[in-house]
């Protein structure tokens, strides 16, 4: 049986890590062309050699090993955090919330960005580890709670409070995570709705989904209810790629970076009640392959939902997949007169 000191002395010097790639931007047409603006931030090597063997060193402490049940897959590469902090554009001031620190390699830069950092961690023994390492600053605080169960806007709220309470211009507060992959789309679903208390969310995402959330087309099997629901809440954007041999231990895929850019209410589109919205959405795509005039007839007959087709411009045959969130928000609307 593999130990957990073996796995650690077979990983790679910090030297062999590859670096994120940054995408090439799509234009209207699909087409790749021009890099997208996305400017890599290099650490010194000396601090990457730092931070590479604290994590190390961490993770080795008290025989600790990641757990695969919690999705730990911890960063090695010290130039992905920094790339991380930069996408969020955290400066001095900002207040940030990050789910999953593990042993605190991302934390520690939110931290010397100027960040004050709310971690939420499930694992205790991750908690003692942060709670450790960042004891001497008052810019940090972690609670060992499991995310998806949290609630989340009692935590932050009384921290941005305080921070208008010192005339301090600050609004909302930023998400950055290494997100473990398995809580990923939960986290996302809880996170986008909460344009008032947060600006963006950057996520260290599984690539496959990170390209399905924000690139995916009208007409195929990737185009589904999250897609509307992403574009509902927030602007999305694909930041860049990050090699899957940049973790420990190293995951089957490779991972990519995602901003969400999320909208406040005002911004959002215009629908009498957004949970029967999204109830109509998820009905459509429960038959994604019929028309919707069948897959909706049980909200009201089929030719009222094809006459709503009709007034909101679209064909009578039209498909889920075949309908963007202006399309899907002017269907719903109609249907609301019938």
């Amino acid at each position: 049986m593999t130990t957990a000191v073996q796995l650690f002395h077979s990983l790679p010097p910090i030297a062999s890590l590859p670096t994120a790639t940054v995408p090439a931007a799509k234009s209207s047409a699909g087409t790749r062309n021009q890099p997208a603006s996305f400017h890599v931030v290099c650490a010194s090597r000396k601090s990457r050699d730092d931070d590479y063997h604290a994590t190390l060193k961490a993770l080795n402490s008290k025989g600790r090993f990641p757990r695969k049940s919690l999705g730990q897959h911890y960063m090695l590469n010290p130039e992905i955090n920094e790339q991380l902090a930069r996408a969020a554009n955290v400066e001095e001031g900002d207040v940030v919330l990050e789910i999953g620190p593990g042993t605190g390699s991302l934390t520690n830069v939110l931290i010397n960005s100027g960040a004050t950092v709310l971690a939420i961690e499930k694992d205790p023994h991750m908690v003692d580890l942060v709670r450790e390492r960042f004891e001497t600053t008052d810019k940090f605080k972690v609670l060992q709670e499991d995310f998806v169960k949290c609630h989340i806007r009692s935590h932050i709220s009384p921290i941005l409070e305080s921070r208008k309470a010192l005339n301090v211009s600050l609004i909302r507060a930023k998400v950055v995570s290494n997100l473990p992959f398995n809580i990923s789309t939960d986290v996302i679903k809880l996170l986008l709705p909460m344009g008032d208390t947060f600006s963006e969310v950057v996520l260290l995402l599984q690539e496959e989904t990170a390209v399905r959330l924000v690139e995916s087309s009208l007409r195929t099997s990737e185009y589904r209810p999250i897609n509307v629901f992403v574009n509902f809440y927030s602007e999305p954007e694909y930041n860049f790629r990050v090699p899957r041999t940049n973790f420990f231990p190293q995951p089957n895929v490779d991972a990519a970076v995602v901003t969400f850019r999320l909208k406040q209410a005002p911004d959002y589109p215009s629908v009498a009640s957004t949970k029967s919205f999204f109830s109509m959405v998820h009905s459509a795509f429960n038959g994604k392959r019929k028309m919707l005039r069948r897959s909706l007839q049980h909200i009201c007959p089929s030719n009222e939902i094809e006459r709503a087709l009709g007034d909101a411009g679209l064909p009578t045959t039209s498909r889920p997949e075949e309908l963007t969130l202006d399309d899907f928000v002017k269907l719903y609307n109609m249907i609301a007169k019938v």
